[in-house]
């Protein structure tokens, strides 16, 4: 009961006796674009007479893994704060997929110790005159991560 084929070999006098064999209630033939251009008019034109149609299919190249639904659950996990190498763990694809599939930009690399927040009262506090170790003691953040975010 198949009435629509995909072929991926030229359409030839034998091909098609063949494939109407096959095939009776056949009524269209689907093949790439590339054979649909070197195949004869006269069998064109002798497949229509039949009512069989024959169309180019122009999607190329390797389908997709991957769906929809894929980018927007790794985008929802990064926005939850996870990183990408969990992410890869949790729903178990390849750490390069997730990169590849999400939205947006990521950086590589380690996050950051301290908060954005962590960062604006050192900040803060060092515009109000407090020095740098006061700002270490009173955070109980190391002097030289102070000078750190300081600099950024």
């Amino acid at each position: 009961m198949d009435d629509e084929i995909y072929v991926n070999k030229p359409l030839s006098s034998q091909v098609i006796m063949e494939l109407l064999e096959k095939y009776p209630e056949l009524k269209k033939i689907k093949c790439p674009s590339s054979l649909y251009v070197r195949t004869s008019k006269k069998y064109l034109d002798a497949l229509s007479e039949l009512g069989i149609e024959v169309e180019p299919v122009i999607k190329r190249g390797r389908p997709k893994k991957y769906g929809e639904t894929e980018p927007k659950i790794i985008q929802k996990m990064i926005n939850k704060g996870k990183s990408p190498k969990e992410i890869s763990e949790e729903l178990q694809i390849p750490l390069k997929t997730v990169y590849y599939l999400k939205d947006t930009k990521l950086k590589r690399g380690r996050k950051p110790k301290y908060s954005k927040e962590t960062e604006d009262e050192v900040k803060k506090l060092y515009s109000n005159g407090y020095s740098a170790k006061d700002i270490s003691e009173k955070l109980k953040i190391p002097l030289r991560t102070v000078y750190c975010l300081l600099k950024r």
